[in-house]
């Protein structure tokens, strides 16, 4: 069946290999605790099985996200290229760089947008336990503005068992947003428990934005429900929670 054309974009996605769970053991609680079957993790899912998945939940496209960590690539940029390629009406190149490798993250930054066609660029703080107001971020920040590309980035507790304090919206999100005014800024994970001050930030700032991952409707706070109804409906993006 033609998927219903209606343009909602998921904008926060990894894709689902064993190399993830292996390069990433602190979220596995997350996987365990959201009764995510282990199976996937193990065996990966395959393009085909995700333009499945999107079909079913009736979503158009998805930003699929590179996972870099100090001095290791866990999904690399090219791999998400190589789902992009064979998709590319449905799947959205979203760049990973080691943010502690400043001259080679600009050049690997620079690839992933001229070359592979990538049209973001993330950040997970707490892999790196520097929050986006620190100096190594400022280079990929400038460049991201030369090739007018968002920053998106996580706000808000960290779910795995790592300091949150990277994770806080005021004063690291509103500071680099009064910085680099240039700058688009999605902050992911609504932000919770902070959401009230992710919210002012993107009414304070129009380049900052707001996304619904890492949560399921139902566990909005009521005051992103009413943003998301009145002054606030073009300052939040969305993540589809179709099951595996």
């Amino acid at each position: 069946m033609p998927l219903k054309k209606h343009g909602a974009i998921d904008a926060w996605c990894q894709i689902v290999h064993p190399d993830f769970i292996k390069g990433v053991p602190e979220v596995s609680r997350l996987f365990k605790q959201s009764k995510t079957p282990l199976e996937y993790l193990e065996k990966g899912v395959t393009p085909e099985q995700t333009i499945e998945l999107l079909d079913e939940a009736v979503v158009e496209n998805l930003c699929l996200n590179a996972w870099y960590r100090p001095g290791k690539i866990i999904i690399s940029n090219d791999v998400v290229s190589e789902w992009v390629q064979k998709y590319p009406d449905r799947f959205i190149g979203i760049a990973g760089v080691d943010l502690l490798d400043p001259y080679n993250a600009v050049k690997e930054l620079e690839r992933a947008v001229n070359i592979l066609g990538f049209k973001g660029f993330r950040v997970i703080p707490w892999l790196y336990g520097l929050p986006p107001n620190d100096k190594h971020y400022y280079p990929l920040y400038v460049k991201c503005i030369e090739l007018d590309i968002p920053f998106f980035t996580q706000v808000g507790h960290t779910g795995p068992l790592c300091p949150s304090e990277t994770g806080r919206p005021i004063p690291y999100i509103d500071e680099i947003a009064l910085k680099f005014p240039q700058l688009k800024i999605v902050g992911g994970h609504i932000g919770y428990p902070w959401t009230n001050e992710m919210i002012s930030l993107c009414w304070k700032h129009p380049n900052v934005y707001i996304d619904t991952s890492a949560y399921l409707p139902r566990y909005y706070p009521p005051e992103l429900i009413h943003y998301m109804q009145t002054y606030g409906q073009d300052k939040v993006c969305y993540e589809n929670k179709a099951k595996l």
